[in-house]
């Protein structure tokens, strides 16, 4: 097999793969057959009861010796190995129940290695083939290009005081299950009113993603299934834009102003700002802006290099060594 091209693909934004749990006679069935072109891999022995195609999910019995013959996990691999055959005409495939069907698959090691539980086959074998089982079905089912769901019952956990509403399948299987599906959703008879809500989802999906109407169909009677609001089309394709990087324009000597901050003797402070080659001196405590000569004298002498604003030089000291300085005065900014 080649490596893909190094660039961007297509990406499909409709969910395949569902995962419906909730009470007995609830509308799970319903709602899954509602999908286009169903078949259903039946565990409650109906299939002839019902008129959508269907296929009862059992361990096959020899009727003389009354031991399996063909396993379930047989006959599931080979359904979906006609399946993966195609020229069917069918668009979904449900398991109805996938509760049921690994009681089946836990039955048929069972009863082939002797034992009445999974885990007394020796050296955890027993728990091997059964992850190894249900774990090749999901992703064999998953990798159909077609709708695939799930059906599971209801159970209930305690949280403190209130009991809050769970698939009754396990905790380990369901991480299976469930997290090789795109929708969660929960299925609940109020009154004369069926309620599907969504408990989880894959991603935030967009009813303009959905190219199927007879998914979006199904999808707009599910709370949830799509966030409110406005809907966004999905990129398919990522774009980098390069963005030019602002050119500071390079500005002229004489438009820099030069602030030279010279600290007095005494403790005050007096600004040079020179503008334009004029320099103006200003002290707080000389109210009349009247500036010490020496001051001037050395400012001149020493002007700010032009490419360095703001630099702070100190005047040459000019009283007495051991003279007491005036108390400072607060800096201006």
């Amino acid at each position: 097999m080649a490596l893909p091209p190094n660039k961007p693909k297509k990406t499909i934004e409709t969910p395949r793969n569902y995962f419906i749990w909730g009470p007995t006679m609830n509308g799970k069935s319903y709602l899954a057959s509602e999908y286009p072109n169903p078949v259903i891999f039946n565990t409650d022995g109906n299939a002839a009861q019902i008129e959508t195609p269907s296929v009862d999910l059992k361990n096959e019995r020899d009727p003389k010796t009354g031991e399996i013959k063909v396993s379930v996990v047989e006959q599931m691999l080979g359904l979906i190995k006609d399946l993966e055959k195609g020229g069917h005409g069918f668009e979904t495939v449900v398991i109805d129940v996938v509760d049921d069907l690994i009681t089946l698959i836990e039955q048929a090691i069972c009863e082939e290695n002797g034992v009445d539980y999974v885990g007394d086959v020796p050296y955890g074998k027993g728990w091997g083939l059964r992850k190894t089982f249900i774990t090749s079905i999901v992703v064999r089912l998953k990798a159909l290009p077609m709708n695939v769901i799930y059906i599971s019952r209801y159970a209930t956990k305690l949280e403190g005081t209130i009991e809050k509403p769970i698939p009754s399948l396990g905790d380990k299987d369901l991480n299976v299950v469930n997290g090789n599906c795109d929708l969660n959703i929960m299925c609940q008879k109020i009154g004369k009113k069926y309620l599907r809500r969504v408990v989880d989802r894959r991603k935030n999906y967009q009813r303009d993603w959905i190219e199927d109407e007879r998914i979006l169909k199904i999808l707009d009677s599910v709370i949830g299934a799509f966030d409110k609001g406005s809907a966004a089309v999905p990129q398919t394709e990522s774009k980098v834009e390069e963005l030019a990087e602002p050119v500071e324009e390079k500005k002229t000597l004489t438009e820099i102003a030069e602030e030279v901050s010279v600290e007095l003797e005494d403790g005050s402070i007096a600004t040079v700002v020179t503008e334009k080659d004029k320099d103006v001196v200003s002290s707080e405590e000389n109210e009349s802006n009247s500036v010490d000569p020496n001051i001037e004298e050395y400012v001149k002498d020493n002007p700010p290099p032009a490419n360095e604003p703001n630099t702070t030089v100190k005047a040459p000291r000019t009283a007495k060594p051991g003279a007491p300085r005036a108390p400072r005065a607060p800096r201006t900014k």
